[in-house]
């Protein structure tokens, strides 16, 4: 899905591209699937005929493994290499960037590039907005994640579930051990002794990362949605600051659109599907702690949280300017 979404993101954007070659490791026989790139017809290749001869960029939204494999060896041959499936968030050397935060990175020209989870982006842009004029003391996050966060077979999941209870069936559990259509989860996967699942340790990590904020905590659930993270962020500032102050702040950047709150037209995802900004909805002034506040964000966990980021690094990466210094 987030192969797709690249895709797309390449082709309406207009990418600077001369030639373009496509990879799927389930290909077994040559010309077995086709796709289509800027209108034309395109063979996706097996995965063992990918070569770096003539190369300049790879997108890497396969499975960890042959990412890992891919993207180390193009890190020794200097092909610049973006990474959307989470192979290299933790490596030690391979920076996690998100476009507008700390892309300043970049300028030390890594050839390989940590494209970080679709939560990491939607967050520390938010936070960075508000930090950068009011300062933030603590940010403690609420996240509903869409089953989308599976890959297709999460989709395909609750689909089949919701139609299956509707005419009096159980549906089928593959991706999640518990009914996950008209359902909410406090959790879909294991988790270690403090009670935090691995797709939550590595948004922590990757925020305090990029923010440089260790006053920072998040807590996710599973929500039976198809797409697009919904997020309850908490903040207390160092400046005094009001409600209508911070809907200035993100009303002036292109990143964001920002709502009054509205019973006809509440942000959220099914309003949010395929946009390229992160939506601001409610804010909420605490009465109980000090300028504090509430601010409710949704946004497409495959354009906004992960191919549109990933578009602006590859940007950043084979930039003339950058080629000739």
């Amino acid at each position: 899905m987030a192969g797709k979404e690249i895709m797309d993101v390449l082709m309406r954007k207009k990418f600077p591209i001369q030639k373009a070659d496509f990879y799927d490791p389930d290909i077994k026989e040559e010309y077995s699937k086709l796709t289509q790139f800027n209108g034309e017809p395109r063979v996706i290749h097996s995965i063992d005929d990918f070569s770096f001869n003539r190369m300049d960029l790879v997108f890497m939204a396969a499975n960890k493994k042959i990412s890992q494999r891919i993207g180390t060896k193009a890190k020794e041959k200097k092909v610049f290499a973006v990474d959307l499936s989470g192979a290299f968030w933790e490596q030690e050397g391979v920076p996690v960037i998100v476009n507008g935060v700390n892309e300043e990175i970049l300028k030390s020209e890594p050839y390989l590039v940590a494209n970080p989870h679709p939560v990491s982006i939607m967050m520390s842009r938010i936070v960075k907005e508000v930090k950068k004029e009011f300062g933030v003391l603590k940010t403690v996050a609420f996240i509903l994640q869409p089953v989308s966060a599976f890959g297709k077979s999460g989709v395909e999941e609750l689909a089949g579930q919701s139609a299956d209870i509707l005419n009096k069936g159980a549906g089928n559990r593959k991706v999640f051990q518990a009914q996950i259509a008209f359902n909410l989860l406090s959790q879909s996967e294991s988790v270690d002794k403090s009670g935090f699942s691995s797709i939550e340790r590595r948004i922590l990590s990757e925020l305090k990362r990029i923010l440089r904020n260790k006053e920072l905590s998040i807590s996710l659930v599973q929500a039976p949605v198809f797409h697009g993270y919904s997020i309850m962020i908490y903040v207390e500032l160092e400046k005094k600051a009001d409600i209508k102050s911070l809907e200035e702040i993100y009303r002036k950047s292109s990143l964001f659109k920002c709502y009054s709150p509205s019973l006809q037209c509440p942000i959220s995802p099914a309003l949010t599907a395929g946009k390229e900004e992160i939506y601001i909805g409610q804010l909420k002034k605490d009465d109980i702690f000090p300028n504090s506040f509430w601010i409710w964000a949704v946004a497409d966990n495959l354009t906004v949280g992960s191919a549109l980021n990933a578009y602006e690094i590859a940007l950043h990466m084979i930039s003339d300017e950058k080629r000739n210094t």
